[in-house]
């Protein structure tokens, strides 16, 4: 019979790696009243049959933190529990077969070099003199990273349980849970079921939903919505190879494979472009140590490649066909953090085939975050809270997961789209753009219009490391931006209500600008937390005495209106998300407020809308609400109008504009544009761990008010000074081209890299954001350095600046 508590501080449903992992960092911040809760036996779900590769290198450093931090974490387990990890560090190789995906390992050189992982670029015969049974007549070239390792995933496991059980938590196998109590927001404890048919009830203060390919079915016991979809994985095992001996880790993404030597014998795994989904209906109650059934149809294509890549697997029998289930994400991003529709529900699951080399780092970041109540760096790029509601729709995953698995070995191309589950979130405007060539692309389920094809020009990406096929059509849309006029459509933004008598004193308190202003003022502002960090940055209108709309990004409204109902406290206040309520229509350019003129009797003057002000207007026949601001950096006005009225208002714009040789636009040009401008982009320039003022947005800080989250930390920065400053970057030679995490290179040594990179079609020349350690330093000592940024492992000289480079006084926003 399980001896279970009554009661527990946090109970931790799901005894793969990553449930032993959060209990192992709990009680080694000193939680002892701990409990696991495992259906079966431990590692039985994914865990068991994982192929252990613990990779270094993720697409961004705080990823890479968390997958070196997994690395030194196995590497020392075995001493402090006495259970072999089976950790070693054998290094490993990537080989590139194109010309591309050259380009793409050399960029995640110089991303590895910014982030202090140890790396070599090296040639097909390099390739071959560390991996002799590769055959390269087509190989162009590759990486290796000698401190990448593999290890033994079960083991892992077991071990991080061992290590939470010597601390005090309570590992139970065999131990369903079959209900999870609520009040309200908060879960208040679960029921569970023991194989002998035993049952209880431990209250509890919180869970961590670790349930792997379960996560969505207990995420839907706690109302959470967890988005993930099992699939199933393929790999073969050979007999044993005489004189195999110890390998590096071998990647090959152009044929889909991955290779690992261990114990004489060579495992060959596949991420297939045509995934299948496995158990759409529920995962059998049964589930335990299963394998699939085997489909060699489907992986021969694999094995047919690897058999010419690696002749000697011509010769070697298959000892192993292995078909074991694992769970993908919409995104290929894990889910971990506190749940938005809960207060004491966390995530920890959805690990795309790197749950062992994520399960260290992940289950450290999370207890931490546990213990603190705050993140303890920038975890945006898994955040549950990044979930859209939609996108734990069953029939949506189903479809999506085809695509996911296969996209961990694709070339990741700038700006690529996910070719499935489209179409689902689509603004009023969608149908009128599609006629007139718009090419979309999907953000948080949005179809957004990226670009404007030209007549004769087919509507599609064609990718590359280089100039797509687009680069002209967003180089025009961006020159009658800064030349004419453009209209874009803005609608994905989020928009939430924030109304109710107490509204401007609450706006006060979570928002760091000064929100009380007349009806109709926009306050550009962030909401800080108590480092002063970045969790927002938001505009915000007062629409009445008691009603402020706040304007976010498409993809964090649910966790921007989520860290305002955490805040309400005693406020008399009610936070409505009305995103889908209006249509908005950006209209920028030197000619935006001769357009506006020819559609409204509105007077659009600066005498009566001035910059950072809203007025409700007559346009065509119908009504909306402008607002003067911008993102590109020009004079322009955002068009919001009811969805009812949105087509006729798109018409009515589009038709006058033809007078004035108006363009259609895209996102992909209000990102070139803003990077001129050096206009800040939420999760890429400014997160969480970003202090307003070194991301240089003091000005939007009211620091004299009385009381805001984060003011003491705003007032601490300013006294003891600056320790980063973000620059803005821009290349003396305008053919290289940038995108994000290319280092920046002071004086011949690495400091940082870029947060954001875009082309400066105005300016002529590629440009970047990035922040550059100063502390101690004055401003002038800064720029006074010579910068250059290694752009695919070539070092180009830049110009730095703290002011943007285009319009520095703003005279062109104001005129």
């Amino acid at each position: 019979m399980p001896d279970l508590p009554s009661h527990a501080r946090v109970v931790i449903i799901g005894g793969g790696v990553i449930g032993c992992s959060v209990a192992y960092h709990l009680t080694k911040l000193g939680w002892t009243d701990v409990v696991l809760l495992e259906r079966k036996q431990l590692t039985s779900g994914t865990t068991w049959h994982a192929a252990g590769l613990i990779a270094q290198l993720r697409a961004t450093a705080n990823m890479t933190k968390l997958a070196r931090y997994s690395q030194e974490l196995y590497g020392d387990l075995e001493a402090e529990t006495g259970v072999a990890t089976g950790f070693k560090r054998v290094g490993s190789i990537t080989a590139a077969l194109t010309e591309e995906r050259l380009e793409e390992l050399r960029r995640q050189a110089g991303m590895a070099r910014a982030f202090g992982v140890e790396v070599e670029e090296i040639s097909p015969t390099e390739v071959k003199a560390r991996y002799d049974h590769l055959n390269i007549d087509d190989v162009t070239g590759g990486v290796y990273l000698p401190l990448d390792g593999q290890g033994d995933p079960a083991n892992i496991a077991l071990a991080l349980a061992k290590g939470a059980r010597q601390r005090g938590a309570k590992v139970q196998e065999r131990v369903a849970v079959t209900h999870i109590a609520r009040e309200g927001r908060k879960v208040t404890g679960v029921d569970w079921q023991g194989e002998d048919g035993t049952n209880g009830h431990i209250a509890c203060d919180m869970i961590v939903n670790c349930a792997g390919m379960w996560g969505r079915e207990v995420g839907k016991m706690t109302g959470v919505n967890v988005p993930l979809q099992a699939c199933e994985h393929f790999y073969i095992v050979t007999e044993a190879i005489q004189g195999l001996t110890q390998l590096p880790v071998l990647r090959v993404p152009d044929e889909c494979a991955y290779y690992k030597e261990d114990a004489g014998k060579m495992l060959l795994g596949a991420f297939e472009p045509n995934a299948k989904p496995w158990a759409v209906d529920g995962i059998p109650r049964d589930f335990e140590f299963d394998q699939l059934p085997e489909d060699f149809d489907h992986f021969e294509p694999i094995l047919e490649a690897a058999v010419n890549r690696m002749p000697m697997l011509a010769e070697a029998g298959i000892h192993t066909f292995f078909n074991g289930p694992e769970s993908f994400t919409p995104d290929d991003a894990y889910h971990l953090g506190l749940a938005p529709e809960m207060d004491n529900v966390w995530v920890a699951c959805g690990f795309n085939s790197i749950g062992i080399q994520s399960a260290g780092g992940a289950g450290m970041a999370l207890a931490q975050w546990m213990q603190d109540g705050d993140k303890p760096f920038d975890l945006g790029d898994v955040d549950i809270s990044r979930m859209q509601p939609f996108q734990g729709n069953k029939t949506y995953l189903a479809e999506r997961s085809t695509e996911t698995l296969g996209l961990l070995y694709a070339d990741h191309f700038p700006f690529r789209q996910k070719a499935t589950a489209r179409g689902v979130r689509r603004s009023p405007f969608h149908s009128h753009l599609i006629q007139q060539g718009a090419v979309m692309g999907e953000f948080a389920g949005w179809e957004r219009a990226n670009w404007i094809a030209r007549n004769g020009q087919q509507p599609a990406y064609e990718y590359s490391w280089r100039r797509q096929n687009f680069f002209g059509n967003v180089a025009d849309e961006h020159k009658a931006i800064r030349e004419n006029v453009g209209m874009y459509d803005m609608s994905s933004f989020g928009k939430i209500r924030v109304e109710g008598r107490d509204a401007e004193a609450f706006m006060n308190y979570v928002g760091g600008g000064n929100y009380t202003v007349p009806v109709g003022k926009i306050v550009y502002t962030q909401f800080l937390n108590n480092t002063g960090g970045i969790e927002a940055d938001v505009t915000v209108t007062r629409l009445s005495e008691t009603a402020y709309l706040v304007v976010t990004p498409a993809a964090t409204r649910l966790a921007d209106q989520t860290w305002m109902q955490r805040h309400v406290g005693d406020f008399n206040v009610v936070i409505t998300d009305v995103t889908a309520g209006e249509g908005v229509l950006a209209v920028m350019g030197p000619n935006a407020r001769k357009l506006l003129q020819m559609v409204s009797p509105a007077d659009f003057s600066n005498e009566v809308n001035p910059f950072g002000t809203a007025q409700e207007i007559e346009i065509g026949m119908g009504l909306a609400r402008v607002h003067r601001v911008t993102y590109v950096g020009e004079l322009g006005w955002e068009v919001y109008v009811s969805s009812d009225m949105a087509g006729h208002v798109f018409e009515t714009l589009y038709e006058a504009g033809q007078d004035l040789g108006m363009s259609l636009c895209g996102m992909h040009m209000m990102d070139t544009c803003r990077i001129e401008k050096g206009f800040r982009h939420f999760g890429h320039d400014i997160t969480c761990e970003d202090h307003v003022l070194e991301a240089g947005l003091g000005f939007a800080v009211k620091k004299d008010k009385p009381s805001f989250i984060g003011r003491d930390a705003v007032l601490r920065k300013r006294d003891e000074g600056l320790e980063n400053r973000l620059l803005q970057f821009k290349l003396t030679d305008p053919e290289p081209l940038l995108y994000h995490n290319e280092p920046i290179v002071r004086n011949g040594d690495i400091v940082g890299y870029l947060s954001s990179g875009a082309y400066g079609h105005h300016l002529g020349a590629a440009m970047g954001l990035g922040y550059v350690p100063c502390k101690g330093e004055t401003a002038a000592e800064v720029l006074g350095s010579t910068f250059e940024i290694d752009v695919a492992g070539t070092r180009v000289l830049a110009e730095a600046s703290l002011k943007p480079m285009y319009d520095p006084k703003s005279e062109r926003v104001k005129a």
